[in-house]
């Protein structure tokens, strides 16, 4: 038996060995999960699985970097190094830097943040000559990166009787043509805000028949943690790129969801569920963290809740 399989417990170890076909950890906080996921990755590369087929996503490049410095650790090679392992945003602005001409735009694209974004916001508003105070950048930005993160262009924006209205109850009617002026400035510009990244990638997948079977053929084992923050896009990317194999694991805590702000969807695990009727779910119960005391209290606290 590998070494790495002997310090796991039961139900950790029969989510690393179960490899092929869809898989759900459920897992909370300090029940190993992070060393399940680096267990199971190392696991496939011994069964002879080239590591450039395997993809990792996360939600932070600490996480990431841990995960893969853990692997390296466990294997003592350089095979890690070729691993697709990083945050949502980071792997798929890799992969449109070699597929962006696609979408039109050009590799060396660049990445707008947050204040970048709000600063060509800010622009338009002004140039528009509209109220500041009522149309202010971050309130704009907001609404068009929950737009993004649910799919919506601004073409669905502008069309979306709901979001129509619900922009003139609050006498803001014309975020919907500041979206598509700061959707085609961006892109005149040769680039993306984090949102764009998400939606270009779904995009690119979705109407682009050549790209989709490129990477589902290249994807063979696919791995989520914190599944329960992804937003709708993140969904969507992640059932087309793992349609062709279906060895999907993914990594969540039904209990908690800390990226709602982001669009983030509980329903995500659900859904999952009802994606894969032939699913194996695995619960990681041990809390290696904390004390049973704290445990108990904690428990007992949401269950007064």
């Amino acid at each position: 038996m590998e070494e790495y399989l002997k310090s796991l417990n039961e139900p950790q170890k029969a989510a690393v060995l179960h490899t092929e076909g869809p898989l759900m950890i459920v897992a909370g906080a300090g029940s190993g999960k992070t060393k399940v996921l680096t267990c199971r990755i190392a696991h496939l590369i011994n069964q002879g699985v080239d590591s450039f087929r395997i993809l990792a996503l996360t939600f932070t490049n600490k996480a990431a970097k841990e995960m893969k410095e853990r692997i390296e650790n466990m294997l003592g090679n350089n095979e890690a190094r070729n691993l697709y392992i990083g945050t949502f945003h980071s792997v798929f602005a890799r992969i449109l830097r070699a597929e962006g001409v696609r979408l039109g735009y050009p590799p060396d694209f660049t990445i707008y943040d947050t204040d970048d974004a709000k600063s060509v916001i800010k622009t338009i508003v002004k140039e528009r000559l509209l109220d500041d105070k009522l149309y202010k950048p971050s309130y704009i930005y907001n609404r068009i990166s929950a737009a993004k993160n649910n799919l919506y262009t601004y073409r669905e924006y502008q069309t979306d009787r709901d979001i129509q209205e619900e922009d003139a109850r609050g006498n803001r009617p014309l975020i919907g043509e500041i979206f598509e002026t700061y959707s085609k400035r961006c892109f005149n510009n040769g680039a993306m805000d984090f949102d764009d990244i998400l939606i270009n990638m779904y995009i690119l997948l979705a109407n682009f028949p050549e790209a989709l079977s490129k990477y589902q053929m290249k994807f063979r084992y696919i791995m989520i943690d914190e599944y329960q923050d992804t937003n709708l896009a993140q969904y969507h990317i992640v059932k087309l790129l793992g349609a062709m194999h279906e060895n999907i694991c993914v990594v969540g805590d039904d209990a908690q969801s800390i990226y709602s702000f982001r669009g983030a969807s509980m329903q995500n695990i659900f859904q999952f569920q009802k994606d894969y009727e032939d699913v194996t779910i695995i619960k990681l119960e041990q809390n290696y963290r904390s004390t049973s005391t704290i445990i108990h209290a904690a428990n007992a606290i949401i269950l007064k809740k």
